[in-house]
């Protein structure tokens, strides 16, 4: 699904409907990547900051953060930490961000500010993925504009069928615009209820319109990826047995296949 042609694969992780999984997917996909000895890089760029605190990082504590990316005011390497987990590294978030957003949009090339400071990737990181906010606002078309895939956690659920039309509008817009090199580089079934046959519907449908599209694994509802959060940590260290951990590091062997 995804090509291994490129030294820093930059995939944003979009949806602008919020508890879909998202941060989620973020985190303990780079988990798994960096499991298998990848040097991964998170960026938050989402003003809730919940990969940053998903990862145990106070999000009100002092510190240089995705908005001192934007803004020019520090680079790559400034900004980046590393994590608990080993070769996972984080670009954090700050609450303020929301507020820094409207101060963006008077900075001149507003939507290319994310993919100008990753330009000093120097191929070190071999995974970039891009936590976007739940709205299709300039944060998410600054993510957009830099990555070269987009992965779209989509909850099983009848509604998530009518976000996924606007994304992929969204998607041809930003290559009609912005981006012509953005590809889909997946849709990920998450909060999966393998109980419910609404679930195994809305699965059916989505890989009916998009069967090229969809990933095989199947994220489903575990409570340890709902504790995981909490503690700070990517459910693979939290609890490295649980279906959670499981399903990502088959997520993580389908995306490297």
């Amino acid at each position: 699904m995804w090509s291994s042609s490129t030294d820093s694969r930059i995939v944003a992780v979009v949806n602008q409907k919020g508890g879909v999984g998202k941060t989620t997917t973020a985190i303990n996909l780079g988990a798994a990547l960096a499991e298998r000895s990848r040097q991964v890089l998170l960026i938050d760029l989402d003003p809730q900051a919940n990969a940053t605190s998903g990862v145990g990082i106070d999000p009100s504590s002092p510190h240089l953060s995705v908005y001192h990316l934007l803004s020019g005011e520090a680079s790559l390497d400034e900004v980046a930490r590393p994590t608990s987990m080993p070769g996972l590294y984080i670009v954090p978030s700050e609450l303020g961000l929301a507020g820094a957003e409207v101060e963006l949009a008077a900075l001149p090339d507003r939507e290319l500010r994310l993919r100008r400071a990753l330009a000093e990737l120097d191929g070190g990181f071999g995974d970039v993925l891009i936590d976007c906010p739940p709205s299709l606002g300039l944060l998410t078309l600054n993510a957009l504009t830099a990555a070269g895939r987009m992965l779209i956690p989509l909850q099983a659920e009848y509604f998530a069928l009518e976000g996924l039309a606007n994304l992929l509008q969204t998607h041809q817009r930003v290559r009609a615009g912005l981006n012509p090199d953005l590809e889909l580089g997946g849709i990920l079934l998450t909060l999966f209820d393998g109980r419910t046959t609404l679930a195994w519907d809305v699965l059916q449908e989505v890989r009916r319109a998009y069967p090229e599209l969809v990933f095989r694994t199947l994220i489903p509802r575990n409570i340890r990826l709902g504790e995981a959060p909490s503690h700070g940590l990517p459910v693979l260290l939290y609890d490295p047995g649980c279906r959670g951990s499981v399903a990502y590091r088959q997520l993580a062997e389908e995306v490297l296949a």
